[in-house]
C-alpha cells in the first residue's frame, strides 16, 4: 500500500467475483477490504474509514440497496461514494432505486475494466481533496483559537499596562 494509498470496500457474496475485483483493483495501491455479505460490509465499516464502496445489488443475506439505507443512516459513512455492481439485466427503475438509496454509479456485469479503474480513480481523488480540505480548515480553525488566545493575552496585558500608568498619574498628581 503506498503513502497516499486509501481503503476501498468491495461487497458480493460470490468469491470468485470479490477475487476478479480485488485482482483488478490491487495495482492502484490502495488496500482492498473484501466482505462476502452486506452484514459483513456493515461491520467493516464501523471498525475502517474506506474511500468508496463497490456493493452487489443482489446478494441472499441482505441486498445492496438495503445495505446501501443502512450505510446512509450512519453519520461517518453518509458522504461515502457507494457504486453498485449488478449482473441483473439493466433496468431504469432498479437503477433509479440504485441512485434514491444513495449510489453515485450502477455498472452492470460484465464490468468494462478501464471505466471501473478510471471510476475508482476519481472517487479516490476526490476522497483524499476532501480530506485535505478538512486537514486545511482544521490548521485554518486551530491557527485562529491559537490567534485568539495571542489577542486575549495581549489585551489584558495592556489592561494591567493601563491601570499600572492610572495609578501612576494618580500617584504623580498627589505628589
Amino acid at each position: 500500500m503506498t503513502h497516499d494509498a486509501v481503503q476501498i470496500l468491495v461487497v458480493d457474496d460470490h468469491r470468485e467475483n470479490l477475487v476478479a475485483l480485488e485482482a483488478l483493483l490491487a495495482p492502484l495501491g490502495h488496500r482492498i477490504l473484501l466482505a462476502d455479505s452486506g452484514r459483513a460490509a456493515l461491520k467493516i465499516l464501523l471498525e475502517e474509514e474506506v474511500a468508496l464502496i463497490l456493493l452487489d445489488v443482489s446478494m441472499p443475506d441482505v441486498d445492496g440497496y438495503e445495505v446501501a439505507e443502512l450505510i446512509r443512516m450512519r453519520p461517518a459513512n453518509r458522504d461515502t461514494p457507494i457504486i453498485f455492481l449488478t449482473a441483473n439485466s439493466p433496468s431504469a427503475a432498479a437503477v433509479f432505486k440504485g441512485y434514491s438509496v444513495g449510489a453515485v454509479d450502477y455498472i452492470f456485469k460484465p464490468v468494462s475494466e478501464e471505466i471501473l479503474i478510471s471510476k475508482v480513480n476519481i472517487f479516490v481523488d476526490l476522497f483524499r481533496r476532501s480530506r485535505a480540505l478538512l486537514r486545511k480548515a482544521e490548521a485554518l480553525r486551530q491557527a485562529h483559537a491559537e490567534l485568539d488566545a495571542r489577542v486575549r493575552e495581549r489585551t489584558e496585558q495592556l489592561a494591567q499596562g493601563n491601570e499600572r500608568l492610572k495609578t501612576e498619574v494618580v500617584q504623580r498628581r498627589r505628589a
